[in-house]
């Protein structure tokens, strides 16, 4: 049974950093591409990062490029994003996202606020 536990979140002034962590089980997590997604009220959930099964490679929302970094410990079965610049428009729920055998599957979330 797949389960995307996400972590990490919190209350953090414009500017400031945060990292997130994603635990996985339940399946072979040194094998699937990984991702981190975010959503605001009344709109769609955008995706933020993705990062392949290696780490080798990485693709970022244009918003976020230079700011956020996603990676992976394949031995602990975590993917992590670290946030810094962060700005009020990064504030959301922040997902972490598993694409496997059709479909999507998706941690609870943890909410990331940016303000003053």
């Amino acid at each position: 049974q797949v389960q995307l536990v996400d972590s990490g979140g919190g209350l953090v002034q414009p500017g400031g950093s945060l990292r997130l962590s994603c635990a996985a089980s339940g399946f072979s997590f040194s094998t699937n591409v990984m991702g981190w997604y975010r959503q605001t009220p009344g709109k769609e959930r955008e995706l933020v990062a993705t990062i392949s099964s290696t780490g080798a490679n990485t693709n970022y929302a244009d918003s976020v490029k230079g700011r956020f970094t996603i990676s992976r410990d394949n031995a602990k079965n975590t993917v992590y994003l670290q946030m810094h610049s962060l700005k009020p428009e990064d504030t959301a729920v922040y997902y972490c996202n598993l694409y496997s055998d059709g479909r999507d599957y998706w941690g609870r979330g943890t909410q990331v606020t940016v303000s003053s």
